[in-house]
């Protein structure tokens, strides 16, 4: 086989704009929120806030991750699936990071982790789906095997990105996991006999440094938000499971039936697409 001819800007602006009439939304949202990082961007730089300049790059770069994959690994993502990772991205980053959402709002965070947990379940689910349907591959999984394996892999991820959110706090001495002020502590360190029975405490003031802060309690330094941010990825995980579930179940019997479970499962392209794909790039 030849080498791949690189697109020019001619026919990549043209494919931009077959898609774009073929998908209106996605193409809104895509242009719009791009848009937007740029000129918080252009702001951040006025302003010389480096670290929120980087976020915008980054964001930007995230962006691009739909667009890889369809391009690199031949994979379809539904444009329900693709919009929620875009809106997810510029969610976490510029609306939570840059202008300071997590703070502002105290459910910001469980939403995004809640919105993670059920999206990696769905891109778990849907990768054992295709090698259960694929004909070269000698496997069958059950309903609720998939739904299983699903619900793993959205929480492998989880835990994964609560590894990253300490790493940075470790390293960097971020505040990733955020803090929680505690009114009482139960531990056996209290236990004036020394014995393996925990004792609670009544916390109403603490001193750093020699400083009183009274905050009513004690500072949990990421135990509380890390394991709040697994429950509210669990059960996202566990919703899109259950749903995964009952598509196949059901799809044998109804062929329109999971509608909305195939909004959010990415797929392999047919043969077709991709000799139509590799048609465009010669």
């Amino acid at each position: 086989m030849g080498k791949r001819k690189k697109k020019t800007f001619a026919e990549r602006w043209t494919e931009f704009l077959n898609e774009a009439k073929k998908n209106k939304t996605k193409t809104f949202v895509y242009i719009a929120l791009r848009v937007l990082v740029v000129l918080v961007l252009i702001a951040e730089i006025f302003n010389r806030n480096y670290n929120n300049v980087f976020l915008c790059v980054l964001t930007l770069l995230l962006f691009m991750i739909p667009g890889f994959i369809d391009e690199k690994f031949n994979i379809v993502l539904p444009t329900t699936l693709e919009i929620i990772i875009l809106l997810f991205i510029f969610s976490a980053e510029i609306l939570g990071e840059i202008n300071e959402y997590y703070l502002m709002f105290d459910r910001w965070d469980d939403m995004l982790h809640t919105m993670n947990g059920f999206l990696c379940a769905a891109i778990g689910f849907s990768l054992i789906d295709i090698l259960n349907r694929n004909e070269n591959v000698k496997m069958y999984l059950s309903p609720v095997f998939v739904a299983f394996v699903a619900f793993c892999f959205s929480m492998t991820i989880g835990v994964l990105w609560e590894f990253y959110e300490f790493a940075a706090d470790f390293f960097f001495k971020t505040d990733m996991q955020k803090d929680t002020i505690l009114p009482v502590i139960s531990s056996v360190i209290f236990n004036p006999d020394g014995k393996n029975v925990a004792v609670t405490m009544q916390i109403n003031e603490m001193i750093v440094n020699g400083v009183t802060w009274n905050y009513g309690g004690y500072i949990d330094i990421g135990l509380y938000d890390t394991m709040h941010d697994l429950f509210v990825n669990f059960i996202g995980a566990v919703t899109y499971s259950i749903i995964g579930y009952f598509y196949i179940v059901n799809r044998k019997n109804d062929a329109d039936s999971g509608n909305f479970a195939r909004r959010f499962m990415p797929r392999m392209k047919t043969e077709e697409e991709i000799e139509e794909k590799r048609q465009q790039a010669e």
